[in-house]
């Protein structure tokens, strides 16, 4: 099992590292960072459909990890890429041009390269399951499966509204209220955490598939500590002041829930 896992592992790490190199590049051209983040998500469906099409695991496993993998990644890359064609860099990233001050291009170089090899660990769960030559798809994984469809359903609906929402102008400088942004503040961000949960319940019918548990609690480090809430609702409070206030006053922060009033 080992020297299989370590093998696909090598492979992966060169393509996600290819990847992160040539977005890196774009990034010196455009002077936009953001291209990191749809080179994230994108990684993570070729890492999925890379491990599915090497890995020695039963067929019908491996075609439902590149099914999970492929499907997730490729529509949360495109969401991305959509969402900043034809905008200016996102405000984290100008926020951290300003803080890291000089090197900026070898700061964003480690950057980028960084979140290649989160995708690599977030792939664990891929890997183990693509390797994994037990006959028949246990109910474990059925229920995996089920999980990340509930998932990608919510994840897409939070983010059909917000589009929906900005793309009346009267609603410059408001706060989305509408679908499941009424219940939680990161609807997007909660369902994406779910995706990873069910990638790590798919996993664990698989011989040392308890290791991928350590994938959706380190994105949950991340969401809420991290690159995720934190930097988002600052620049929120940047853009739509008492309004989004309030919003925090009465709305979840990411598990949907009630407003209150």
């Amino acid at each position: 099992m080992w020297p299989e896992a370590l093998r696909l592992a090598a492979y992966g790490a060169a393509l996600v590292a290819a990847v992160m190199l040539a977005a890196w590049t774009r990034h010196l051209r455009t002077g936009n960072a953001g291209i990191v983040d749809v080179a994230w998500s994108a990684n993570i469906a070729l890492l999925a459909m890379l491990y599915a099409a090497l890995g020695s695991g039963l067929p019908v496993r491996r075609l439902l990890v590149a099914l999970m993998g492929g499907i997730a990644g490729s529509r949360l890359a495109l969401h991305i890429l959509q969402r900043g064609r034809g905008k200016p860099e996102d405000g984290r990233y100008r926020t951290l041009r300003r803080e890291w001050g000089g090197n900026i291009a070898l700061k964003f170089l480690y950057f980028f390269l960084f979140q290649g090899a989160l995708d690599l660990f977030l792939g664990i769960p891929f890997l183990l399951a693509a390797i994994n030559e037990t006959p028949g798809i246990a109910r474990l994984e059925w229920a995996g499966v089920a999980l990340w469809m509930i998932a990608i359903a919510g994840e897409t609906s939070a983010d059909r509204a917000l589009e929906h929402f900005k793309a009346k102008p009267a609603n410059r400088g408001k706060t989305c209220r509408e679908g499941l942004w009424r219940f939680s503040r990161h609807p997007n961000y909660f369902f994406e955490w779910l995706v990873w949960i069910a990638y790590a319940v798919f996993a664990l019918a698989s011989p040392w598939g308890w290791i991928a548990l350590a994938c959706p609690a380190l994105m949950l480090y991340f969401l809420l500590r991290v690159t995720g809430i934190p930097a988002t609702e600052a620049q929120a409070l940047k853009s739509r002041g008492d309004d989004y206030r309030q919003y925090q006053r009465t709305t979840s922060a990411f598990v949907p829930w009630f407003p209150r009033p």
